[in-house]
């Protein structure tokens, strides 16, 4: 393997599940280069392979092809010194709901080989960067929802790790609980922690992630900076929802792809939706052509790139789409 300073370095990073319809293959030769001190997003629908590249990453599954280091230390070789350095927060969690948050921090301190007089001032310190302190005494099973994943982020850091993994992390918050994370999660980066998540939420990733990797059927789409995939889309995005049928949609995009300020159309269904120079200009011209051609409008939207129209753009669907539809990749990776 190439000598790296990355905080995490994988090439063809690969796996394969049975099933009884043959070899599913989840990861598909994924290359991979996360700096220190970034957050990285590994962001795609249900089923696309996310969480088994977590899990390879983080030595829960074995690699089945290709190769990773993390840390500096290889994911086959030296599987303990990866584990010495990374924390990890799966999905579901891993707190004693018996014990207090507390007592949680101190038993998770002490696995990982840290003294007394070492943990008592980490978790202090934990409770104030995540605001534990207030109920860090009770047990677990009376924490709210966004309290007890505040409490899973500082168990996956008590032990000091250099890179934190985290599966999912606000899956089931609030929109409050989930900003209130998204803050914590910055200032863990700040402080110098490499973190890495997945997520199926789009304006998570925009905003909380410095770069993300689109991943789809198992394979890297793309990556880059939110901003920079948004501004590969070209100029603002439109969508229009037509009243009548399929044969109006076709006329739609025959006489708006003539135009020269679209830059590229496509439909789906009822809807048309095209790409031009100027969004604000451009929709009162719309209008006119298509109620020039007696084609019956419901609704038109004009929105800036998304990280969705990345996605649609690279893959001919939209990442919202395929949220609940899964299909067999999802089954092997729920399986993992």
């Amino acid at each position: 393997m190439t000598l790296t300073t990355h905080a995490i370095y994988a090439e063809e990073l690969s796996k394969t599940f049975p099933s009884r319809r043959g070899p599913v293959e989840a990861v598909r030769g994924v290359d991979l280069q996360v700096e220190s001190g970034e957050i990285f997003g590994l962001l795609g629908p249900n089923g696309a392979g996310k969480t088994t590249t977590m899990r390879m990453l983080t030595t829960l599954l074995p690699i089945g092809g290709g190769s990773a280091t993390v840390a500096g230390f290889d994911v086959t070789q030296q599987p303990r010194k990866v584990r010495e350095n990374i924390g990890y927060v799966s999905q579901l969690g891993g707190a004693d709901e018996l014990a207090t948050g507390r007592e949680n921090l101190i038993l998770q301190g002490r696995l990982y080989g840290a003294s007394l007089s070492d943990v008592h001032p980490r978790v202090d310190r934990l409770a104030g960067i995540l605001d534990l302190s207030a109920f860090i005494d009770r047990r677990v099973k009376t924490y709210s929802g966004g309290q007890r994943r505040r409490l899973d982020v500082a168990l996956g850091i008590v032990h000091q790790p250099k890179v934190l993994f985290l599966d999912e992390p606000t899956t089931g918050l609030d929109p409050q609980n989930r900003a209130n994370l998204w803050d914590h999660l910055r200032a863990l980066r700040d402080r110098g922690t490499t973190i890495v998540l997945t997520t199926h939420y789009l304006d998570e990733a925009d905003v909380l992630c410095d770069r993300v990797m689109i991943v789809d059927h198992g394979r890297a789409v793309i990556f880059g900076s939110p901003r920079d995939l948004k501004h590969r889309v070209a100029g603002d995005a439109v969508v229009i929802t037509l009243k009548d049928d399929v044969e109006s949609v076709g006329r739609s995009i025959s006489l708006l792809e003539r135009e020269p300020y679209v830059r590229e159309i496509s439909a789906s269904g009822d809807q048309v939706r095209l790409y031009v120079e100027d969004g604000s200009a451009a929709l009162p011209e719309l209008l006119r052509i298509l109620d020039h051609e007696r084609i019956g409008v419901r609704s038109m939207n004009l929105s800036e790139p998304t990280l969705d129209d990345v996605f649609l753009r690279q893959t001919g669907r939209s990442l919202r789409d395929t949220e609940f539809s899964a299909g067999a990749a999802e089954g092997s990776e729920a399986a993992a």
